[in-house]
């Protein structure tokens, strides 16, 4: 990343979901770049783990609990970043739920209930908070982690996709609504990649492996595959992208 387009260095940026998968790989990738990020989670002391990661990379970095089912902790969280670095530059809101895998029919309310209170409030708290704080200081960029669910559905998972799908609404009307005030709203859907939720929902890792070896990439993705997609929208390479939705799935879906 030599251009000095992608620099990011010294910029505010909050990462949601970041004691584990992708949150923690893009927080790293961040690091190198010098930006001083936020890693925000449920998890706090894995938090702390990657900011160590972060800081051994070259950012700085600072934990801060969040629960983004909650709007008050979400609100708290882009409070304590604006306070501890002074702005909010970007965000990444990579926190979200897989739910219950089963047939439409046998799922109870509170099943979908929970995944939509993730992956749909969620996003809505966060971009919510996040926008206001971008406003006050002359704009930024936010990246929303969806999933190649946003754009196909997958047996077994209703009320995942029926959010990813909701989840990419909410990015493309933010966009519409804040560009001309200087704020980009785009999306990343990754493909199958090895991250604690997704090995879960195969069953195992194994299970993932054998799933994809017929795909053209014949594995699955590595949580750092995600991380230059999602530095790039947050850069100002990408300063006239927004309401995009980069599906990152090595050729996944194109079968």
């Amino acid at each position: 990343m030599q251009n000095s387009e992608w620099n990011l260095a010294g910029k505010a940026i909050l990462v949601t979901g970041a004691s584990s998968g992708i949150g923690a790989a893009t927080a790293v990738a961040l690091g190198r770049q010098r930006a001083r990020v936020v890693l925000a989670a449920r998890r706090v002391p894995d938090c702390e783990a990657v900011a160590e990661q972060v800081r051994a990379a070259g950012g700085e970095a600072w934990v801060t609990p969040v629960d983004v089912t909650d709007e008050a902790s979400v609100q708290r969280c882009v409070e304590a970043a604006i306070k501890r670095f002074g702005r909010l530059d970007g965000a990444f809101n990579n926190a979200g739920a897989l739910g219950t895998g089963a047939p439409l029919h046998t799922l109870a309310a509170s099943d979908v209930q929970t995944v939509l209170q993730a992956n749909v409030m969620g996003i809505f708290h966060a971009m919510k908070h996040q926008i206001a704080a971008m406003l006050a200081t002359g704009g930024g960029a936010i990246v929303n982690n969806l999933s190649i669910s946003s754009g196909v559905a997958f047996a077994g998972i209703s009320a995942y996709t029926a959010s990813k799908h909701a989840a990419l609404g909410l990015t493309r009307n933010a966009a519409l609504e804040y560009f001309q005030q200087g704020i980009r709203v785009n999306a990343v859907s990754p493909g199958p990649t090895v991250t604690p939720m997704a090995v879960a929902g195969f069953g195992s890792e194994d299970n993932m492996r054998a799933a994809l070896q017929a795909s053209p990439a014949g594995r699955p993705a590595r949580p750092e595959d995600m991380a230059g997609p999602v530095l790039f929208l947050l850069s100002e390479a990408a300063r006239y992208v927004s309401g995009h939705n980069l599906v990152v799935d090595g050729g996944y879906t194109l079968a």
